[in-house]
């Protein structure tokens, strides 16, 4: 998990780049999505952290975007059920 905040601009620029990065997550709520969902652009950048992939998100404990990510949420929220 990188913090937004622990990143210059251009090297999180390259790891996206490179396909090192590749979702987006909000600590404060712990949910993660995708790099293009609008909810994720709106939040602030202290709150905003990147994830290689979704299994990392998950054992960092963070659900999945209901917003970007509807059938991942879905599966996430029936699981609590």
């Amino acid at each position: 998990m990188i913090q937004h905040s622990q990143i210059s601009s251009e090297n999180l620029r390259r790891k996206i780049h490179n396909g090192e990065v590749h979702f987006g997550g909000n600590k404060k709520l712990k949910i993660y999505g995708l790099l293009s969902c609008g909810s994720g652009k709106k939040m602030k950048k202290e709150n905003r952290v990147f994830f290689n992939n979704e299994k990392e998100a998950l054992e960092n404990k963070f659900r999945p975007c209901g917003h970007c990510m509807r059938e991942a949420y879905k599966k996430w929220k029936e699981c609590l059920y």
